[in-house]
């Protein structure tokens, strides 16, 4: 069989049999039952690589998340940002993240950016708000975790639109109680609580507390007639990590004999679970980084406590998120909960030495609210699998996340879909099912028309793809991309990429090993001209050496260094 059937042929078949799976599916209601207007809650991970979970290949236990996966839908080719603020700005919006405001990250802009429209650094006036649309529409509207949309009150989960909310205002913190998060400094805005500033308490352990809020608030609700939206917003896996150090022990041993292993029982999982084809190409592990054989004893030690530390996390997520849905069960909402879950971005691969030094990182030590560490590019790469690169670069590994969505009225049955789909497809879906419009003027000004589409008529099964025809733009610190149906283009400056334009076939090659510019330079120009109006139209700030005077400013390295 040629290859590119190899790849083509699974993918229209998994649409094909979802959609009669779909449309024989039984009925939610009795047909002399009103309709109710569904609950919409929405699960946001944190740096979390596509093929952690044991739903997407992975050996760390996640039983609550899988069995979600079982009742519904698996994404394999569902599209965010490259990074966390810029996604949160489309996943709120529905457009593109420089329209909304996060062009770059506000923590990475350059003095070129700033003060461009697109780049003010937190969600801007120019789009209508997700939550704010949802609350006009008679949903409570409830919040809890990582915000990183804006510090101040004005620009907050409440101004946002939602009622209730308890929230990181920053891009990350440790996930344990510090003196900078037990104490109210209004020049430190770390936490806000209903449009007050907030502490957190001395046992505070971010993904508990975070889930315990959404529990609190989803209680306090019994009796409110009006359906809910809930965006439950994690940060952990994202650095630093920091977990119990019974939950680390018990991953110690898996991650003793290093990437390859894990990485050979990953891609057999994934080909297994019907996630990628038999003949599928992965992603080979980028030489830039040393391998294990390459590590001294103690350098081997530290990375298994830092993959440890990490799974760990995972771990504890999904024990919280199996607590949130316990609670819609014992609520009797369950069954009237459209649930969509999802990673923010690729998994992340910083330099594990870029941060952290003032923190005791002996490897006994790694995980403990004393440390500071990432787990690194080796294991993002294998976290990444079956695609390359990860968190912060426009390639597949950045931006492909685990994606599932459990949609009552007609239950996936464990299905999964290679059809492709963005995150600025959610805005428009919970709209759809809320029975709502997004605007063209909101609050006497006009606002940018949603960019994405809904997924309401895929998941029901009265169409067989997200979009007609998928295309999709990326950038972000001088990372580019553009997407038009099988076919993408990517930009990236050495070491990673040769600073010029590579062409990939994703129908044949979705793990962008094999650069075919210069056999189809029709292509090339055609996707080429595609970016340039993505760029144009959306307002992106084009500035050469973006990824290294981003390097140069900030210090960050460029997400490449060294092993402890």
């Amino acid at each position: 069989m040629p290859p590119s059937l190899l790849r083509r042929r699974p993918a229209r078949l998994a649409v094909t049999a979802l959609a009669a799976a779909l449309l024989a599916a039984p009925a939610a209601r009795a047909a002399d039952t009103p309709a109710r207007r569904p609950n919409l809650l929405l699960i946001l991970a944190d740096d979390l690589g596509f093929s952690d979970l044991g739903a997407f290949g992975g050996e760390i236990d996640t039983p609550n998340l899988d069995a979600l996966a079982r009742e519904g839908l698996r994404l394999t080719d569902f599209h965010t940002g490259a990074t966390c603020s810029p996604t949160r700005s489309m996943l709120l919006s529905g457009t593109d993240n420089h329209v909304a405001g996060l062009g770059s990250m506000a923590e990475l802009m350059v003095d070129e950016q700033k003060g461009k429209p697109g780049y003010e650094g937190y969600l801007n006036d120019r789009v209508a708000p997700l939550p704010a649309l949802l609350r006009d529409a008679g949903y409570l509207t409830l919040m809890s975790g990582k915000w990183h949309l804006g510090l101040t009150e004005e620009r907050s989960p409440k101004a946002a639109g939602f009622e209730r909310s308890f929230a990181l205002l920053r891009g990350a913190d440790d996930h344990v109680a510090k003196p900078w998060n037990t104490v109210i400094n209004p020049a430190e805005p770390w936490y806000r609580e209903d449009g007050k500033l907030a502490t957190v308490p001395a046992d505070f352990y971010s993904t508990d507390y975070y889930a315990e809020r959404m529990v609190g608030y989803l209680r306090d609700r019994r009796g409110d007639a009006r359906p809910f939206f809930g965006y439950l917003t994690f940060t952990a896996p994202h650095w630093p990590l920091q977990a119990p150090d019974a939950l680390i022990a018990r991953y110690e041993a898996r991650y003793a004999n290093g990437y390859e292993p894990i990485r050979q029982a990953r891609i057999a999982k994934q080909k297994a679970l019907g996630l990628i084809p038999a003949g599928f190409e992965p992603a080979k592990a980028l030489s830039l980084w040393p391998a294990w054989k390459a590590l001294t004893p103690a350098q081997q030690r530290q990375e298994t406590r830092r993959m440890a530390t990490y799974a760990a996390m995972v771990d504890r997520l999904d024990q919280a998120i199996g607590r949130v849905i316990r609670e819609l069960k014992d609520s009797g909402e369950y069954d009237n909960t459209v649930i969509v879950f999802m990673s923010d971005n690729g998994a992340e691969g910083q330099d594990p030495a870029v941060r952290g030094s003032q923190r005791n990182n002996a490897v006994e030590n790694i995980g403990r609210g004393d440390s500071w560490a990432a787990y690194g590019p080796n294991w993002a790469q294998v976290s990444a699998l079956p695609f390359s690169l990860f968190k912060g670069f426009s390639h597949e590994g950045g931006t492909t996340v685990p994606a599932i969505v459990r949609y009552p009225a007609r239950l996936g049955g464990g299905k999964v879909s290679a059809a492709p789909g963005h995150v600025t497809d959610l805005a428009p879906t919970l709209l759809e099912l809320a029975g709502a419009k997004a605007p063209a003027e909101y609050r006497g000004r006009p606002v940018a028309p949603i960019q994405g589409s809904s997924l309401v008529g895929f998941l029901e099964g009265r169409q067989p793809a997200i979009h007609a025809r998928f295309e999709q733009g990326w950038e972000l610190f001088g990372r580019k991309a553009w997407r038009e149906g099988d076919w993408k283009i990517v930009w990236a400056a050495p070491p990673v990429g040769p600073g010029e334009w590579q062409l990939f076939d994703l129908a044949t090659d979705r793990a962008e090993q094999h650069n075919v510019a210069a056999r189809q330079p029709e292509v090339l120009a055609r996707l080429v001209a595609g970016y340039e109006r993505y760029s144009k139209s959306n307002g992106v700030v084009e500035v050469p050496r973006l990824a290294e005077k981003i390097a140069e400013r900030y210090g960050i390295g460029d997400y490449f260094g060294r092993l402890e």
